[in-house]
């Protein structure tokens, strides 16, 4: 008998969940292929959520800076013509 079974199915259910989100998340963080471990390689639960951690902050990062080019080059542009018009519309969807 496994130890799953002994410790019960709604706690292995749930750390079989707990896997699968991680698996999950760990296939969405990038340099995935350049990396020497597969996705069949066990990587702790802490490396990939640290890993991720890390990644959104560098989004957040990215975010923040876009946001700061966008501002400078809507500030930049003629605010009665077309393309601010423009610009508004895309900033809008």
């Amino acid at each position: 008998m496994s130890s799953r079974r002994v410790r019960g199915g709604s706690k292995a259910r749930s750390e079989d969940e707990i896997n699968n989100l991680l698996l999950k998340l760990r296939a969405i963080l990038p340099d995935q292929s350049n990396s020497s471990c597969t996705t069949t390689t066990r990587v702790p639960a802490s490396k990939i959520l640290k890993e991720a951690c890390k990644y959104i902050k560098r989004l957040r990062g990215e975010a923040d800076d876009l946001s700061e080019r966008l501002s400078q080059l809507l500030a930049s542009v003629d605010t009665t013509g077309i393309d601010a018009d423009l610009l508004r519309s895309l900033l809008q969807q």
